[in-house]
C-alpha cells in the first residue's frame, strides 16, 4: 500500500479525481434511502485516505489554491441560484418564511456556540459542528476563512492544519444526524403535535386548486389538445371565427383548411360548410360536444401547426398575485399547457388557484403563436439553451472577489465579507439582475449545478486529504462524544422552535409548514420526505424562500461559529 500511496502523493491530480470518484461512488449508497451523499462523502473518503496514509509515513496534501478556487465557484453558483428569490423573500406570505428561516439559522448558530464553550471542545469544532448539525456543507469554508484571515486567532500550541482538521472532523461527526434528524423530524411533527398533516393538505388542495404530482412522473394525460373536425353543423356554418368564439370561448380555432388550403385565421373569417377546422382547448372540452363542428378527422395540413417550449420569466408587476384561473380568457389559453412554475429554483405545485409572484419561471409548452402572447404579458422569454455566458461569469466572479477585499475595522481586527462571501453576494446581484433580462448573461441550470456539485465535492475532498494526517492526534472518544452531542443538539431544536412558531403565532398550514421548516434548514431531503409522507405536494409550496434565505445565513455563519467560539 506505500507504493500506492507514494503514486498517489506524488500525482496530486489523480489523488483529487480519485478521491472524487469514489465519494460520488460512496455517496450512492443508503439504507432505506438514507445516505451519505457525494458530499459527506468526500471528507469521509478524503480523510480516510489521508489517515491510512499517514499510517505508512506518506503525507497526503494539495494544493491550497485548487481548494479555494473550487470553493469559490461553488459560492458564486449559491448566489446565482437564490438570487432572485432571496429578494422575493421580503414580499407579502414569502415574509413569514423568511422570518422562520431567520430564527431557525440563528438558533443553530447559537446552539452550537454554546455546545462548543460548554463542552470545552477544540479550535475549530464549532465551524464544523454548525456546517455539519445544519447540513451546510459550504459553512466549512467560511469557518476555514475565518482562520486564513486572522479573525479567528490560531491558539498557541495549535496549527491552522489542526484546525482545519478539527473543522472536518466536527463535519463528519455531526452531518449524519443533521440529515436523518432532519428528515425524521420534518415527516413526524404533525404527528408529535397531534394534527393530520394528511387531511390539511387535503383541504390546502381543495381551497387552491393544487393536484399532487409531486411524484406523477410521465404521463399521457395532457389537459389542453389540438384536434380536427370537419365542419357539418348547421348551426355552426356561417358564423365568423369571432361569433364562434363568443358563443364557445371553452375553445380556440387555430387553423381552417379550406379546398385542401390552410387560410389566414382571422377574426373576420366566416367558416363554411367543409372547412376542416383545428380546433384548442381542454381535453374534457374537446371529447364533449361533439356534434358542434362535425366528425373528427386526422387531417395532417391541419393539425400543423408549429408548437414551441420556452421558459417565460415573470417580470410584469401587474401579474403579481394573481392566480392562474384569471387566464382562462385570454387568447392564448386552450392553446398551451403550463408544464411546471419554478420559485426560487425550486418547482412548485400548481393550481388554479396558484398565484404568481415576480421573477416566477413559467415552463411552457404549446402553439408558438400562443407562447409568443403568454410572454408578452408576463415578461421574458427564453428558448432552452446550453450555453453559458462566459463573459457574465468572469465579470461576477472578478466583482465578488473585489467586495471580498473591502474590511472594516471592528475593535482590534478587521472584518469583511471575504472573498466566498463577496463571491456569494455578487452571485445574487448578477443572477437577480441577468433575471430581469432572462437570459442575457445565461448560465443553464446544468452549467450552475456543475460549479455548485464539483465545486463543492471537490472543494470537502481536498479539506478532507489535507486535514487527515492529523486526525488521529486529535481524535479520542470522548471529544467525539461531545462533538455529536453538541451537534445533536444544535440539529433537533430549531426546527422544532420553528415549527412550533409556525404554527401556533403565524397559523400556517401543517402540510405548507412542513415544507417551511425544511426550507428554513436549508435542506430538500425532508420536503420531498414530508411530501411522501402525506401523499401530496403541498409542503413544496413553503419550501423555496426558507430555502434561499437559510442558505445564505448559515453559509456565513460558519464565520461567525468560529468567532463566537473562542
Amino acid at each position: 500500500m506505500q507504493a500506492f500511496f507514494e503514486f498517489l502523493k506524488a500525482n496530486p491530480y489523480i489523488l483529487l479525481f480519485f478521491t472524487v470518484g469514489v465519494a460520488v461512488y460512496v455517496g450512492k449508497f443508503n439504507v432505506k434511502g438514507y445516505g451519505l451523499g457525494m458530499v459527506a462523502a468526500a471528507v469521509v473518503v478524503g480523510c480516510g485516505l489521508a489517515t491510512w496514509a499517514s499510517i505508512y509515513g506518506v503525507k497526503l496534501e494539495l494544493n491550497t489554491f485548487a481548494k479555494s478556487l473550487f470553493y469559490y465557484l461553488f459560492m458564486y453558483g449559491v448566489g446565482l441560484r437564490v438570487g432572485p428569490s432571496f429578494f422575493n423573500s421580503l414580499k407579502k406570505d414569502g415574509l413569514k418564511f423568511t422570518i422562520l428561516a431567520v430564527i431557525c439559522s440563528i438558533v443553530g448558530l447559537l446552539l452550537v456556540v454554546l455546545g462548543a464553550k460548554m463542552f470545552g471542545l477544540p479550535a475549530g469544532a464549532a465551524g464544523g459542528i454548525l456546517a455539519g448539525s445544519q447540513t451546510m456543507s459550504a459553512a466549512i469554508g467560511t469557518a476555514e476563512m475565518a482562520v486564513s484571515q486572522g479573525a479567528f486567532k490560531v491558539p498557541e500550541g495549535s496549527s491552522a492544519e489542526a484546525i482545519s482538521a478539527m473543522i472536518a472532523l466536527s463535519y463528519g461527526v455531526t452531518y449524519i444526524w443533521g440529515t436523518v434528524g432532519i428528515i425524521l423530524i420534518c415527516k413526524y411533527l404533525p404527528r408529535w403535535w397531534g394534527l393530520d398533516a394528511k387531511n390539511a393538505a387535503k383541504e390546502y388542495e381543495a381551497a387552491n386548486g393544487v393536484a399532487n404530482v409531486d411524484d406523477s412522473g410521465l404521463t399521457g394525460y395532457r389537459p389542453a389538445g389540438l384536434r380536427a373536425y370537419k365542419l357539418e353543423s348547421k348551426s355552426t356554418v356561417g358564423q365568423t371565427i369571432a361569433q364562434f368564439r363568443q358563443k364557445n370561448p371553452q375553445y380556440r380555432i387555430v387553423n381552417v383548411v379550406r379546398s385542401d388550403e390552410p387560410v389566414g385565421v382571422t377574426p373576420e373569417l366566416t367558416l363554411q360548410a367543409g372547412d376542416i377546422i383545428a380546433l384548442g382547448g381542454r381535453i374534457e372540452d374537446l371529447t364533449s360536444n361533439m356534434g358542434l363542428i362535425g366528425p373528427e378527422v386526422a387531417d395532417v395540413k391541419a393539425l400543423n401547426i408549429p408548437i414551441d417550449q420556452a421558459e417565460i420569466l415573470v417580470t410584469n408587476k401587474a401579474l403579481e398575485g394573481k392566480a392562474l384561473k384569471e387566464f382562462r380568457n385570454e387568447d392564448f389559453a386552450g392553446q398551451l399547457q403550463l408544464l411546471k412554475i419554478e420559485r426560487g429554483g425550486a418547482p412548485i405545485p400548481l393550481g388554479a388557484d396558484t398565484q404568481l409572484q415576480r421573477f416566477d419561471v413559467l415552463f411552457v409548452a404549446g402553439l408558438k403563436s400562443a407562447v409568443n402572447k403568454l410572454a408578452g404579458l408576463a415578461g421574458k422569454i427564453a428558448r432552452p439553451s446550453t450555453a453559458t455566458d462566459l463573459l457574465t461569469l468572469s465579470v461576477g466572479m472578478i466583482i465578488g472577489l473585489l467586495i471580498g477585499l473591502i474590511n472594516v475595522p471592528v475593535g482590534s481586527f478587521k472584518v469583511g465579507l471575504g472573498s466566498a462571501g463577496g463571491l456569494l453576494l455578487s452571485g445574487i446581484f448578477v443572477s437577480s439582475f441577468v433575471s430581469r433580462l432572462r437570459f442575457f448573461g445565461s448560465t443553464p441550470n446544468a452549467a450552475r449545478n456543475i460549479l455548485e456539485d464539483l465545486g463543492l465535492v471537490t472543494f470537502i475532498a481536498i479539506v478532507g486529504i489535507n486535514s487527515g494526517s492529523t486526525l488521529l492526534a486529535q481524535l479520542t472518544g470522548k471529544i467525539a462524544l461531545y462533538i455529536f452531542l453538541a451537534g445533536f443538539i444544535a440539529s433537533t431544536i430549531p426546527p422544532i422552535l420553528t415549527w412550533a412558531i409556525g404554527y401556533h403565532f403565524m397559523k400556517i398550514n401543517p402540510a405548507v409548514l412542513m415544507g417551511g421548516v425544511a426550507g428554513a434548514r436549508s435542506h430538500s431531503g425532508p420536503c420531498r420526505e414530508a411530501a411522501k409522507e402525506i401523499d401530496s405536494s403541498v409542503p413544496w409550496v413553503g419550501f423555496p424562500v426558507g430555502y434561499a434565505v437559510s442558505g445564505v445565513l448559515l453559509t456565513v455563519f460558519g464565520y461567525f461559529a468560529m468567532l463566537l467560539s473562542k
